[in-house]
């Protein structure tokens, strides 16, 4: 089945080209621009690092081996500032221990070259769907952690209590309060939480505090 662009409007995800060969370069943009993916080309690691931000949306397309800075260390480099673009490599000069490497600093696909623009097309919409997914799952949680901190320090307390199961009298007993104090701050929770129920509030708390 023939790969799609996710979007092809001004604040689509760009695919980014970062090779040294100048009919590479131009090859591959043509090719993404063809079936309506937004690129941006550059003939050097430092080339690119100069407009590069490590929160852009998109994918990293990546030649292994170029002249001052390699792929490898550009992707070392990308890795430093947190980034979490998915970086796929193409090359004619791979070897092994270079894949191993390149995986193991967490590249998203290693393609060698001669390779079939399909299988390339293929690789760069599921980095771009993964990119897009891990995004709305930082922008959920921000957005959970935004609600949470305007709970006020008892609202927290009582809110711990509620994930942890713990019904309204004992959560009473454990911060020496009445049960409607507790009923009162528990339906506060629930508002400023936009939870829908207990077993929701439950899962927004998980979202929030899981790191992966």
């Amino acid at each position: 089945m023939m790969a799609k662009a996710l979007d092809t409007a001004s604040d689509a995800p760009t695919v980014y080209i970062v090779d040294d060969d100048d009919g590479m370069r131009r090859a591959l943009s043509l090719l993404l621009n063809t079936v309506g993916y937004k690129t941006e080309a550059f003939a050097s690691p430092q080339e690119f690092l100069v407009t590069f931000k490590p929160d852009a949306s998109g994918c990293l397309v990546l030649d292994m081996r170029m002249p001052g800075m390699s792929g490898l260390e550009l992707q070392q480099h990308i890795n430093r500032t947190g980034s979490m673009m998915p970086v796929i490599f193409i090359t004619g000069h791979g070897d092994i221990p270079m894949a191993v490497q390149a995986m193991k600093d967490g590249a998203f696909e290693f393609i060698q070259k001669p390779f079939r623009d399909q299988d390339l097309l293929d690789s760069i919409n599921h980095a771009l769907l993964v990119d897009s997914d891990h995004r709305d799952t930082l922008a959920k949680r921000a957005e959970v952690t935004r609600r949470h901190e305007t709970l006020t320090p008892r609202e927290r307390q009582v809110m711990a209590l509620v994930v942890d199961g713990a019904p309204n009298k004992v959560i009473a007993i454990d911060l020496g309060l009445s049960e409607r104090t507790v009923e009162i701050h528990r339906a506060k929770v629930m508002e400023k939480m936009a939870a829908r129920s207990v077993a929701h509030l439950v899962k927004l708390h998980l979202g929030m505090t899981d790191s992966g």
